[in-house]
């Protein structure tokens, strides 16, 4: 394992313990990142805010992946939004609202807008979604990019969002299970993967000097787009296999691990 130059990494399952916590070990590895020009770039379903917090002080150094591919950043400058129209957003809320204990988050770039009245939802998405506002009614439209829309189902969404959800697909969108609540809907080729190609591009960095770290479906394109791709000890067996390598889980904080593994010429 030679010449990475990329270090594309899922949080939530993956980089974030399940207390939401870095590595404390983050800093020091993230220096010697530094030192070798290998850039780190945390990938996620999140909103921008939700991911930049845990990165402050690095934040003007690093890429960020947020909404799932629908908005990249590298040096805080934007390489690419993919705003959803109001179209397809209006037919979505329309449909969720049929789907009984379904909640809805459309996540835009300046902020994230919920309709729920259930203060323990409210709590709940706030957490990922740091920003937020309620609107009355979500499917009118808001003063703001939207780039996807995060569905909740308080027992499974691969049971009871993906099926009655998925024929969206049908209308130039992507519908995928992004965790064991959550579906995510973007425009159709909005995804990790086409969002770390466009950073590879830009960069000049191939998939062969790329490694990723991902947990759930919504990595898997990912994982396909780096040629050192890692499945966690947690993660979906779909995940699995997808990846070529197994990381240890993320509450073994596993991809420092590995990173400092392969940082040590292990």
């Amino acid at each position: 394992m030679k010449n990475i130059k990329l270090i594309v990494t899922d949080m939530d399952g993956t980089f974030l313990n399940s207390k939401y916590e870095v590595s404390p070990d983050f800093p020091e590895v993230y220096e010697e990142l530094k030192k070798r020009n290998i850039l780190f770039v945390p990938a996620s379903g999140r909103q921008m805010s939700g991911i930049t917090q845990y990165f402050g002080d690095i934040e003007n150094e690093i890429g960020f992946i947020a909404e799932n591919g629908g908005y990249v950043v590298y040096k805080n400058e934007e390489v690419f939004a993919d705003k959803l129209s109001q179209k397809s957003i209006a037919d979505i809320i329309q449909a969720v609202r049929e789907i009984p204990g379904a909640r809805a988050v459309l996540s835009a770039k300046g902020s994230s807008y919920y309709e729920s009245d259930d203060q323990d939802f409210v709590d709940y998405f706030s957490k990922y979604y740091i920003k937020n506002e309620k609107k009355e009614d979500l499917a009118v439209e808001v003063d703001d990019s939207v780039f996807k829309i995060a569905i909740y189902h308080p027992v499974s969404s691969e049971e009871f969002l993906y099926p009655a959800l998925k024929r969206f697909e049908n209308e130039d969108l992507v519908v995928v299970v992004s965790g064991k609540n959550w579906v995510d809907i973007m425009n159709k080729h909005t995804n990790k993967g086409n969002a770390i190609e466009k950073l590879q591009k830009s960069l000049n960095i191939l998939p062969e000097q790329t490694m990723a770290f991902g947990d759930y479906l919504n990595d898997i394109e990912m994982l396909k787009n780096a040629h050192y791709s890692y499945a966690m000890k947690n993660a979906h067996p779909s995940v699995k296999e997808a990846a070529k390598f197994e990381a240890c889980s993320n509450d073994s904080f596993g991809v420092l691990e590995t990173i400092k593994t392969y940082l040590n010429g292990d």
